[in-house]
This record gives C-alpha cells, sequence and structure tokens, in this order.
C-alpha cells in the first residue's frame, strides 16, 4: 500500500518511509492511498480476540512492509505485560442502557495518547531498519497537554532517538506539566513556549519545514520526525480501538452484527474523530460522529457551515487538550472528501495560513453533513456534567469527557437518536484534579501533588499508579523560549 501526500497524490511512500518521515516533503500529511475493508465476519472474528490481537488484525491491511509477526511483537509489547492497569487494555464502560464509555486512559500517562505511543516507537525502530537510515531521528512534539509525556514515555531511551516536546507555558494542567518536566530518559528533552498550542504547533512545522536548518542537522547526523497526530503511525492504532470497542459492544450482546452504533469524541487536533472516520470507512457501523468541542469552538463552526475561520479569541479552558484553532488532522478529512483534487486541498491550506480562514466546497459540505455532527460545551457547563455523571453514576470522569457528555445530550435533545453511543474518555480525572474538585463542590484544594489523594479520599477511586508516583519525582526540565527561539532549543539539544 502506497501512502500519499494530501497536497500531491504524486507524492508516494511505502508505510515504513510514512512513518520514518511523518510528514510530506510538501508540507501535507501521508495518508493511505486507499483504506481498505474489514472482512465481511471480521467482527465475529474478533470479539473473543485480546485487544493485542485486535491490533494486529487491524493495522496489518495497512502495514504491508511490516509482517504479522513484527505487528505482533509489537502489540505484545506496546499493550501488553503491566504497561496497562487494566487487562482488557481500552475497556468498555457501561453508563447507561443506550450509553457507554471507551476508557483510554489505563495506559503509563493516565490520557489516550497511549494507546498510539506505545506503539509508535516499534513502528518507527523497525521503519528505520526497513528504510536502511543511518542517522539518528529527532521526534519534534508540540502538545497541548497529553501527547507530550506520551511520547517522552514512549521514546525514553529508545536506540538511535532523540524527542523534544514543546508545550504552552500556560496552557497545560500543574500534573500534565509535572508529568512532562520530571520525565526521565537520557535521550529527551521538555521546553514550554510562550503562547498557546497553535503557537508551539506551529513552531514545530515551522522547523520540519526549515530547509536550512534540516541541512545543518543532516550533517551532525539527525533528521526530523514527528509524534504528533500528523504522523500515520499515530493515527493507525486509534483505529484500533473504535474496532476494538464495537468488538466488545458485539461480545457482549449490547449490540446484534451490523447494528449501528454512535461515537461521540472530544476534540481538538481532529486526530482522534478523524480515526473514528477511518474506522466507519473500513466498515465499523458507525451512523453518526458526533464532535465535541470547547470554547474554542472553531470546529464546531466549521462542520456547521463550511467554513473554518481561526480568526477568533483562543481561550484557556479546564479541557486544555482542546485547546486548538488549527486542527491539523483536518486536512487528511479534506483530502478524502474533496472532488477538486491536490489543487483544491493546497488552496484550502494556502487560504488558512495567509488569510486564517477558509471555505470548502458545497461537495464538501455534503459529505460534512452526511457523517458528522457538531456542537460544543463551556467550562461552566463541563463542571456540571462532572457533577452530573458523580451524583447520577457513581462515574468519575475528566472535563474532556464531559465535554463530550454534555454534546451527546445536546445532539440527543436536537435529534431524538436513541442510538447506542460511545463516548470516548480521553484522560484519568486524576489529571486535572483541581478542575474535579471544583466541579464537585471542594473549595479549599490541597497544594500540589497532595491534591491527588484528596480527589482519592473524596471519591473513594483510587490514583492511578503513574500519577502517584510524581510525589517522588524531581523537576529536570524549566527552560521556556519565544515561539521565535525554538530552533535554538533545537540545535542545543542535537549539538
Amino acid at each position: 500500500m502506497y501512502y500519499v501526500s494530501t497536497r500531491n497524490k504524486n507524492n508516494k511512500l511505502q508505510a515504513a518511509d510514512a512513518i520514518a518521515r511523518g510528514l510530506a516533503s510538501d508540507g501535507g500529511l501521508l495518508t493511505p492511498e486507499v483504506i481498505p475493508n474489514l472482512a465481511k465476519k471480521a467482527f465475529v472474528t474478533m470479539k473473543d480476540m485480546s485487544y493485542q490481537q485486535r491490533a494486529v488484525y487491524v493495522m496489518n491491511s495497512f502495514l504491508d512492509d511490516f509482517t504479522a509477526a513484527e505487528l505482533t511483537s509489537y502489540a505484545v509489547a506496546a499493550y501488553g505485560g503491566e504497561k496497562f492497569d487494566h487487562k482488557q487494555v481500552a475497556p468498555v464502560h457501561k453508563v447507561d442502557d443506550t450509553t457507554y464509555c471507551l476508557e483510554l486512559w489505563h495506559g503509563p500517562t493516565c490520557a489516550f495518547k497511549d494507546m498510539a505511543l506505545q506503539m509508535l516507537p516499534h513502528l518507527l525502530a523497525a521503519a528505520l531498519q526497513k528504510t536502511a537510515e543511518e542517522k539518528t531521528v529527532c521526534i519534534l512534539v508540540a502538545t497541548s497537554g497529553d501527547t507530550g509525556k506520551a511520547a517522552l514515555e514512549g521514546f525514553r531511551d529508545v536506540d538511535k532517538t532523540r524527542i523534544l516536546v514543546f508545550y504552552p507555558k500556560d496552557g497545560v494542567s500543574d500534573i500534565q506539566k509535572l508529568q512532562m518536566v520530571t520525565q526521565e530518559g537520557g535521550n529527551v528533552g521538555v521546553c514550554s513556549v510562550c503562547g498557546n498550542f497553535d503557537d508551539a504547533q506551529t513552531g514545530v512545522k515551522a522547523l520540519f519545514s526549515d530547509v536550512s536548518l534540516n541541512d545543518e542537522l543532516a550533517g551532525r547526523g539527525f533528521f526530523f520526525s514527528s509524534a504528533n497526530s500528523i504522523n500515520w503511525g499515530r493515527v493507525l492504532p486509534q483505529i484500533v480501538y473504535y474496532v476494538s470497542a464495537y468488538c466488545d459492544l458485539l461480545r457482549d450482546g449490547v449490540v446484534e452484527e451490523g447494528a449501528s452504533i454512535n461515537v461521540c469524541v472530544p476534540t481538538g487536533n481532529f486526530g482522534n474523530i478523524l480515526a473514528a472516520y477511518y474506522a466507519k470507512r473500513m466498515g465499523v457501523p458507525i451512523r453518526r460522529l458526533i464532535c465535541a468541542s470547547n470554547s474554542n469552538n472553531v470546529l464546531t463552526d466549521f462542520l456547521k457551515t463550511g467554513v473554518y475561520d481561526r480568526n477568533r479569541t483562543f481561550y484557556n479552558t479546564m479541557s486544555p487538550s482542546m485547546d486548538i484553532l488549527i486542527s491539523s488532522n483536518l486536512e487528511r478529512l479534506l483530502a478524502e472528501f474533496s472532488e477538486g483534487g491536490d489543487e483544491e486541498i493546497r488552496g484550502y491550506m494556502n487560504a488558512l495560513g495567509k488569510e486564517g480562514k477558509y471555505e470548502v466546497s458545497s461537495a464538501v459540505k455534503r459529505k460534512l453533513d452526511q457523517h458528522f455532527y457538531a456542537g460544543f460545551c463551556d467550562d461552566a457547563q463541563t463542571q456540571k456534567v462532572i457533577a452530573k455523571l458523580w451524583k447520577e453514576h457513581h462515574y468519575l470522569i475528566d472535563p474532556h469527557t464531559a465535554v463530550a457528555f454534555d454534546v451527546l445530550e445536546q445532539y440527543r435533545a436536537k435529534t431524538g437518536d436513541t442510538t447506542p453511543t460511545v463516548v470516548i474518555s480521553t484522560a484519568s480525572p486524576f489529571k486535572f484534579c483541581d478542575n474535579v474538585l471544583s466541579a464537585l463542590g471542594v473549595t479549599e484544594l490541597r497544594p500540589g501533588t497532595e491534591i491527588l489523594d484528596q480527589l482519592s479520599e473524596l471519591t473513594g477511586v483510587a490514583v492511578p499508579a503513574p500519577l502517584a508516583l510524581l510525589k517522588d519525582q524531581k523537576v529536570r526540565f524549566s527552560q521556556t523560549v519565544e515561539k521565535e527561539h525554538m530552533v535554538d532549543k533545537v540545535l542545543e539539544m542535537l549539538k
């Protein structure tokens, strides 16, 4: 299978090359030339499989230059042993008769990014061997909170890799920040950026496209790749958990084979819900993709109007991983829906870069309407939802998951749709203790990591082990840079 750039379909790479490079040379995103279909009885075949086995089954059809044996070894290493604190890895929790929660935060950093970033290092290391790459890869990451720690943990001390994470200085939770700045490993670096996530992400993309910088680093024996969801090796493992969730619902008798479900996804950079769309394309009977945003509701407006406009106020919210105004993975969906080819996509992206906005064609808009519903939820309502879920179902959720629950209720109230729906739960509530405690009526919060025990004592829910360990960690990284000087940090790390 070939992978093509969203901006030039003549720019083709094999899977190993696509994963090793991360971003197309023309600035586009590398995407499968064809989305494979699951076999007719695939869900029946997979329903009694382990998560690791399902991962191999799904990923194998996308990675024809990797063997099934290789993928099996990667899946066991990524999801086996004690890396995840639940034997099902990504369990489906029943909330009520029509609402289910896919818990994606049982991994080593307590966020859904582990689902991909425990797999990506194995794929990338193998890709470097398959492509006979002699240089050391430098993984550049911009994070709005969860990707950074998950990538750092996944690539810690992996041979022939360096990883440098940039995060917005005041745009992550205290626990998210502590997870990153205490990261262990000899090949890791962490630096905050003055600005928001979009500034960090734009800065990283500029580093990728800086020809003179890339030439200089090549002379030092390095090249760039990405662990952000611009890398196909990040998106592919995310498709797996949508397939797995449907298999669980089928196994447990919630749905019959072929019966439709909806999925509701808290969305920032569009990678998570894009993976759900690809799962639908493969054959998972997803009726409606419900896109949930916080007050940074650029995606809500886009899906409703067809106009993407980042020229708006940026809000720092209690769901910081969604505080994004430039949703990079949307470009992959546009390439999927476009009837005007590469030129149409280049036009959209050029307009976004120059004017901060674009409007899609009527043909693209019709396809958006066919698959997606969108809504948003502000901080005040987010806290109400956290309290409601705890009071009515004794179920503790984080702010991002609360946004999704609220938008699902908006959708149901508007449409009357009673289709069983899977809400994607993206992070442990303990990563956002202050806001969760406030939602539960607590006004006096304990300092530092003591707040973890405060939430546990109030709810009776145990602190996840990886977060409990933060109490004894020392800060290793404290540098902050202006976005214009991110290049200096890269050159400093790659001496």
